[in-house]
């Protein structure tokens, strides 16, 4: 009882983290910036320059991105570089890929059930007597 206690408060922990990662990310200037810091670090003067949007918007974005826990902010001399957390996008593919593998079984399923009743149709096609009762009679 206590393990499965533990295991549930993992994953609704992980589910509450995927929950703030997938919403950071569903704003198109904070994937945009996720994409460039993807290529290089870069400070929030030079992740601010192609928006039509003030500095101050721009940190706002970068704090909901680093309470995702998908960036993090580092001091090097005057510079204060955004950095990509790239562990995060782990937890994001362990995820997906999840439920892309659930997909993917239940769509083999599918065509193995598919692949039956072609099989059985074309058995039922082949067979004069099975065809005479999918028409509907009897011979007399």
């Amino acid at each position: 009882m206590v393990c499965s206690t533990e295991r549930l408060s993992k994953e609704i922990a992980v589910e509450d983290r995927l929950s703030r990662v997938f919403a950071a990310l569903a704003d198109p200037i904070r994937r945009d910036m996720v994409a460039r810091l993807a290529v290089a670090d870069a400070t929030v003067n030079e992740l601010a320059e192609p928006y039509a949007v003030t500095v101050q918007a721009v940190s706002k974005h970068l704090k909901v991105l680093e309470d995702a826990g998908l960036v993090s902010r580092s001091r090097q001399a005057q510079r204060r570089p955004v950095h990509l957390e790239a562990e995060v996008f782990d937890l994001m593919t362990k995820w997906i890929e999840r439920y892309r593998r659930e997909a993917e079984q239940r769509y083999q399923r599918l065509d193995a059930v598919l692949a039956q009743m072609a099989r059985e149709d074309q058995m039922a096609r082949e067979d004069p007597q099975d065809d005479r009762n999918v028409r509907g009679g009897e011979a007399s």
